[in-house]
């Protein structure tokens, strides 16, 4: 599996706030005001990743105290840094999107809505940063250079 790209996450939140300024252009007249529960949404999965991320790295790097990780629960980790990940970014995207609007919108409703896209924005980033954290917490230490195991100076047979 490879790391996430960052190229791919901007693509998705450029994408996301395009599509988050023409929904909000085109109906937020229509809207009732926007809802704090996606923040807090975003704010606990940060939280929560970033909290799985330092326990993880601590298991890999064997710090003592530290119990053994288990591999399949490693793969299921990597698996939801990896989405959330492209889910923060898309929030972050459509968050942004949504601040862009209501930023150059003069009525008192825009203004009222500001501190929820902000709050969008800001969760959303704490949570790519968190998955992120938790991704790369995922990753095999690095040993030192070292010879091939089955070279150990004596001679094998082998020509």
């Amino acid at each position: 599996m490879r790391p996430t790209s960052i190229s791919v996450l901007v693509v998705a939140g450029l994408a996301a706030a395009a599509v988050g300024w023409l929904l909000l252009s085109l109906s937020y007249s229509t809207l009732p005001h926007l809802p704090w529960s996606p923040v807090i949404v975003l704010a606990v999965l940060a939280v929560a990743e970033g909290l799985l991320a330092q326990n993880t790295a601590a298991r890999i790097q064997r710090k003592p105290g530290a119990p053994r990780v288990d591999p399949l629960a490693v793969a299921r980790y990597v698996a939801l840094a990896k989405a959330s990940s492209l889910v923060g970014a898309i929030s972050t995207g459509f968050s942004v999107g949504l601040l862009a609007w209501l930023a150059m919108e003069p009525t008192q409703a825009a203004r009222d809505d500001l501190p929820v896209a902000i709050g969008g924005v800001v969760t959303a980033v704490a949570l790519v940063a968190a998955a992120l954290w938790l991704e790369r917490a995922c990753r095999i230490p690095e040993q030192p250079d070292s010879k091939d195991e089955n070279d150990s100076g004596r001679p094998t047979g082998l020509l």
